[in-house]
C-alpha cells in the first residue's frame, strides 16, 4: 500500500518550504504554493540555482501572511496575503511569460538586503493563467510559479536507495517534492501513470530532470556535488539526471498526510544508463 507520508508547499519560490499535515488541492496545485516569487530587475525569476542564499530564507504561514526568517541572522519580514500595490508587471519564467503584480517597496527592499542583489517580489493574482507545457497537459490545465508542473511526487523508498549509496545521508528537502509516499519500491513513483489520493486525479506525466538546486544544503546555502554525482551514475538519460514524478490534476479537494494511493493505472520502467 502506498501512504502519503509527507505534503510540503513553497509559498515563495525558491525559498525554504514548509512541511503541512494537509493542504487544499487547488487548480494551480497546493494553496500558497509558489504564488509568490521573486525577479530581476528585467522582471525574470531567480531561484537557488544563481543565489543559494535564498535556501536560508525559511517561510512560515501566519494569520497574517507569509512570515520569513533568515536562518542564520535571524531578520524577519512579513508578508501580507494581499499586495500592497495594484502594480502588474509582466513576469519570466522559464520559456512562459505572464502577469503578476508587484507586492511593496518595503518586500522589495527587505529580499534585496538578505541576498544582497536587487530584486522585486510578485504574486500571482487569481485571473492569472500560466498553462503547464502542451506537450504534457492533458486538459489545457494551469499551473503557479513553479518550474513547470504543479505537483512533485517522490517515493520514501527511492531517497532511502539513494542515500544508501551516499557516504552521509541527505534530507528529503534537498530535492523540494510536494507530495512524498511510503510503500512500494524505490523509484515506484516513475510507473504511477494515474492514480486517485482522496477523490482526486492525479496523474504522472514526466519524470523530472534535475537542476543543481539539490546540491544546495537547505540550512546553510553551501555548494557541492553530491547527490547528483551519485544519481548520475545510475539515474541518467539523454544527458539528464531524473529523480521524482511531475504530476498533473483533475479535481479540487484537499489531501492529507496519511491518505492512500490508489493506483489506476502504471507504465513501462525507463531504461536509465
Amino acid at each position: 500500500m502506498l501512504t502519503i507520508s509527507e505534503l510540503f508547499i513553497y509559498p515563495i519560490k525558491s525559498l525554504g518550504g514548509i512541511a503541512v499535515s494537509s493542504s487544499a488541492v487547488t487548480s494551480r496545485g497546493f494553496q500558497y504554493d509558489r504564488r509568490w516569487m521573486l525577479v530581476d530587475s528585467n522582471n525574470i525569476f531567480i531561484t537557488q540555482r544563481e543565489f543559494p542564499a535564498l535556501a536560508l530564507l525559511q517561510v512560515s504561514i501566519k494569520e497574517e501572511g507569509l512570515y520569513i526568517k533568515h536562518k542564520l541572522n535571524n531578520e524577519s519580514f512579513t508578508v501580507p496575503f494581499q499586495p500592497q500595490t495594484n502594480h502588474s508587471v509582466t513576469v519570466t519564467v522559464w520559456d512562459d511569460t505572464c502577469n503578476a503584480q508587484t507586492v511593496s517597496e518595503a518586500a522589495d527592499k527587505w529580499f534585496s538586503e538578505m541576498i544582497s542583489f536587487s530584486c522585486r517580489l510578485v504574486y500571482m493574482p487569481d485571473d492569472t493563467n500560466r498553462n503547464v507545457d502542451s506537450r504534457y497537459a492533458l486538459n489545457k490545465e494551469i499551473n503557479s510559479f513553479s518550474d513547470a508542473y504543479p505537483f512533485l511526487l517522490i517515493g520514501q523508498s527511492s531517497l532511502d536507495d539513494l542515500n544508501s549509496r551516499l557516504p552521509e545521508p541527505f534530507p528529503i528537502n534537498r530535492f523540494r517534492p510536494n507530495i512524498v509516499f511510503t510503500g512500494g519500491e524505490p523509484y515506484e513513483e516513475d510507473l504511477l501513470e494515474s492514480f486517485v489520493i482522496n477523490g482526486i486525479n492525479f496523474y504522472g506525466v514526466k519524470l523530472c530532470a534535475r537542476c543543481p538546486i539539490p546540491t544546495i544544503n537547505q540550512e546553510t546555502a553551501v555548494k557541492g556535488k553530491e547527490p547528483l554525482k551519485t544519481l548520475a551514475t545510475y539515474r541518467t538519460l539523454n544527458n539528464n539526471v531524473y529523480f521524482g514524478q511531475n504530476l498533473l490534476h483533475h479535481g479540487q479537494g484537499s489531501i492529507r498526510v496519511g491518505d492512500t494511493i490508489q493506483v489506476n493505472k502504471r507504465k513501462q520502467p525507463v531504461q536509465f544508463r
